[in-house]
């Protein structure tokens, strides 16, 4: 069985009885890329838990208890940014290889977030961070594109990875999530100079823990963000309030 088969990374790992029914919501990274994201796309047709329809897409969230919504918007990154080597010279990505797919993506994203003005939450996800204290930092091309479109459409929150560790950071009324942690940690903080001042809230990295993950949940009055080490123990939580809708 290869190292990279989706049974080896996927449907012999999250076994659990308690994932059994818990769809996943994919989006692709640079090592994904390095591989063959076509075939990751084509696997939703062999796996109902596995929801890959676009390498970007959108989707509009029931909140229990009330009859709000909110929407989460999955981006590509690489597609939209380039690719970067994380085991070359440590360089962030270095533009799009396609830049009229880049501009593509763009524009949905703007009309995306248009139509979501009334959404009680919105959430956009992509795998390259915006800003990030650990070993690649802050995304240049993110911060460009996509920092004023959340700050003007009030988004609640940009989730990411990339970086092995995990972390939170507010700036511009705007939460920044980085979950990394699921394979190793990994604790330098090569560009705590290169985020604005306090606006890291947390920041976990410990090599010899179990790793960890982040978990946000919807209610009416608020999106709570929990950071949890893969043994069940909270390591930090913050509740992000509803937009002003």
């Amino acid at each position: 069985m290869s190292p990279l088969s989706p049974q080896a990374t996927f449907e012999r790992v999250f076994v659990s009885p308690g994932l059994s029914g818990v769809p996943w919501y994919v989006m692709a990274g640079n090592h994904d890329h390095a591989g063959n994201v076509t075939a990751q796309l084509r696997y939703s047709h062999h796996n109902p838990r596995w929801h890959f329809p676009h390498p970007y897409y959108s989707l509009r969230l029931h909140i229990p208890g009330s009859n709000a919504t909110a929407r989460l918007l999955v981006l590509d990154t690489e597609l939209l940014c380039g690719h970067s080597d994380d085991f070359g010279a440590g360089e962030g990505p270095g533009g799009p290889r396609d830049a009229a797919a880049a501009a593509a993506q763009l524009g949905w994203l703007r009309g995306q977030l248009e139509g979501a003005r009334g959404a009680r939450f919105v959430l956009v996800a992509g795998h390259y961070p915006l800003w990030s204290v650990g070993k690649h930092g802050p995304t240049p091309c993110l911060l460009r594109l996509l920092r004023p479109l959340l700050r003007r459409h009030r988004v609640s929150a940009y989730l990411s990875g990339h970086d092995h560790n995990l972390q939170y950071l507010e700036e511009g009324g705007v939460g920044y999530i980085v979950s990394g942690a699921g394979n190793f940690l990994e604790d330098s903080r090569p560009h705590e100079g290169s985020v604005p001042p306090g606006s890291l809230r947390f920041f976990f990295g410990t090599p010899t823990a179990p790793g960890g993950f982040a978990h946000v949940r919807l209610e009416p009055s608020g999106a709570t963000v929990t950071f949890l080490e893969s043994t069940g123990r909270v390591l930090f939580r913050v509740t992000l309030p509803p937009r002003d809708v």
